[in-house]
């Protein structure tokens, strides 16, 4: 086996240790940890108001912390250098509303130094191709979020993190994103999804299931299935969190 050197890529894309956040005199996130492996995509799962967005943010570097440390590719989460090398599609879509769909993503490709070709690229991964002269504000709720995921497509990023992407698309879209997201994770690229959907959890490499800000368990989806005995990822869940009741009191 060869030694590593130093211009060899990191084997984790995303590495956090003892994360602390606080909010409004609540902790959010409670000394969580965990590692998102290269080539892979990774579920982040759990209920609304568990903490997910929170971690997310402190990945690509706008949350403000109390403690621990997030690294991503190598570097300090929020370094400018991931710019580039990141790329992140929010909740709720930030993109221009009074511009067309190709406008939108040809001002964010100069912005992000992408290759122009990326814009048609981009659009036809997301199926906007019938959309892309229309203005952004007549786009449906599910046209923005794939508006808004084709913005962080631009320039192929090494990690890509996504909040909850497939909220409010219908469910053959849904399949076609989760197929375009195998694609990029064969081709080298990373992917970490965070949803409330307990059935798109299968189809992640591994899952990391929170609940309170912090993580209740770590593993691949069948591991999880022969840790609790259950068949339903959604059982497994709710068994999880019962373990866990049972632990801390």
């Amino acid at each position: 086996m060869m030694n590593s050197t130093a211009a060899d890529p990191p084997p984790t894309a995303v590495s956090v240790r003892d994360l602390r956040v606080r909010r409004g005199g609540r902790d959010v996130l409670r000394g969580i940890g965990f590692d998102v492996p290269r080539g892979s995509v990774v579920g982040l799962l759990g209920p609304s108001g568990c903490g997910k967005t929170t971690l997310i943010r402190a990945i690509v570097g706008v949350q403000i912390v109390r403690g621990g440390t997030v690294t991503v590719l190598g570097r300090p989460a929020g370094h400018p250098e991931l710019r580039r090398l990141v790329g992140y599609a929010t909740q709720n879509p930030a993109v221009y509303t009074d511009i067309t769909v190709t406008e939108n993503l040809r001002y964010f490709a100069s912005v992000l130094g992408a290759p122009r070709g990326d814009v048609r690229r981009v659009i036809d991964e997301v199926g906007l191709g019938r959309h892309r002269d229309q203005v952004a504000a007549t786009l449906s709720g599910g046209q923005l979020s794939r508006l808004s995921l084709a913005v962080a497509l631009l320039g192929r990023p090494e990690l890509l993190v996504l909040d909850e992407p497939t909220v409010g698309l219908d469910p053959l879209l849904r399949q076609e994103l989760w197929e375009l997201f195998g694609e990029l994770a064969a081709g080298g690229t990373t992917l970490l999804v965070s949803s409330h959907v307990m059935d798109e959890a299968a189809r992640c490499r591994r899952l990391l299931l929170m609940r309170e800000g912090a993580i209740l368990a770590d593993d691949a989806p069948d591991a999880l299935r022969a840790r609790t005995g259950a068949d339903d990822l959604e059982e497994v869940f709710l068994r999880l969190i019962s373990q866990h009741v049972e632990a801390a009191s």
